[in-house]
């Protein structure tokens, strides 16, 4: 499968993304409003965590684990089952019996994916016990929506479908977020921010891996603020060699800088290469592709709503590289990424290593 959305046929004749399309609400925005309503004591039957990111169905039944009962009451009241063991009789029956010298039960089922019959447990949401709160964790995928299951769980509980965030606004976000938790209460540069956002991406619980080395690094009582010398000093991410820094120099159209990046690239293959870039940069020109629907007039402040972003500063690339690339170029890049996103896979390739396509690309970008 592709990296990058379907394409269409313009007016002009033109390759045009079908970015224009309405996009999904993100797994952290959803992943905040579980928490915000656990958090304040409503509870529901039944949760069914699904998805390919594990970090926030992780985070919900750890949570749920340690807070809905009191430390007296898990002795007898938390059970923690695993798919591969369990089939959906049993998990059942678990579920039907009643707490202990409690108010209720916690029944988690983690690894759901590894049951035979999970599908089967959308018999016990035809009526489930109301003092036992069901959690299923199934991961590395999803459960298909057209079946009861998902359907039965959505009515009598809550379905939270986990993703990792594909923009780099929310991975930044997360990032935020992360750090400004009570325990770190840290701050970091925006231009940081970017760069661990263009190099790690959306693996949420290597980030989090990688935050946590990052915080370990202050001394106690002291400020903390994130730079990029410290992520240069504790991850190893150089802070003049990496993806952000190549989108930087696209952006201002510096062919020397750019082309100096691109050779530490291949020179370095434990940084990402093109297989790091490319994401990257076609999630920039498809944002800048959409800037230029900014409803008129069209400025900062518009355009940061357009794109949803949360801060002026990221706005000012996207300012940039209007004046620097018109829309019809813009979309022709768009087309060029698409063109060698498919060869860097041996579609109408057979010789040409990634770091000349990379090259070939940077060059197109900046003719």
């Amino acid at each position: 499968m592709s990296l990058f959305p379907s394409m269409q046929r313009g007016e002009e004749g033109l390759i045009i993304s079908s970015f224009m399309a309405e996009k999904k609400p993100n797994s952290l925005d959803t992943f905040k409003q579980i928490m915000t309503k656990l958090k304040q004591g409503q509870t529901a039957p039944v949760y069914l965590l699904m998805g390919n990111e594990s970090y926030y169905i992780d985070k919900i039944c750890d949570w749920m684990a340690s807070n809905l009962l009191k430390a007296e009451e898990r002795d007898f009241n938390l059970n923690i089952l695993y798919g591969a063991d369990v089939t959906s009789k049993q998990v059942m029956e678990e579920a039907r019996r009643y707490p202990i010298m409690a108010d209720r039960q916690v029944l988690i089922v983690k690894e759901a994916q590894g049951m035979k019959d999970v599908d089967a447990l959308e018999k016990y949401m035809d009526k489930p016990v109301s003092t036992t709160v069901l959690v299923i964790c199934y991961k590395g995928g999803t459960i298909d929506g057209k079946k009861k299951i998902v359907a039965k769980a959505a009515q009598c509980g809550t379905v939270f479908v986990s993703e990792a965030p594909r923009y780099d606004k929310d991975i930044i976000t997360f990032i935020n977020d992360y750090i400004k938790q009570p325990d770190y209460n840290a701050k970091i540069d925006p231009r940081a921010a970017q760069v661990m956002a263009a190099h790690i991406g959306g693996d949420l619980k290597r980030l989090s891996s990688e935050l946590d080395k990052l915080l370990l690094a202050f001394s106690p009582g002291a400020p903390r603020k994130i730079t990029s010398e410290l992520i240069e000093a504790k991850i190893g991410i150089s802070k003049s060699y990496n993806v952000f820094e190549l989108r930087d120099a696209l952006i201002n159209r510096d062919a020397l800088k750019a082309h100096r990046i691109a050779k530490y690239f291949d020179d370095n293959p434990k940084s990402g290469g093109l297989f790091a870039i490319l994401p990257q940069v076609f999630s920039f020109f498809q944002n800048l592709m959409l800037a230029y629907y900014t409803p008129k007039p069209i400025n900062e402040t518009a355009i940061m709503s357009q794109l949803g972003l949360k801060s002026p500063w990221a706005t000012r690339d996207y300012i940039t590289a209007m004046r620097n690339f018109p829309a019809r170029k813009t979309l022709q890049v768009i087309s060029k990424i698409r063109e060698i996103d498919a060869r860097s896979k041996g579609l109408d390739n057979a010789n040409t290593p990634p770091g000349e396509l990379l090259k070939e690309l940077i060059t197109f970008i900046l003719l």
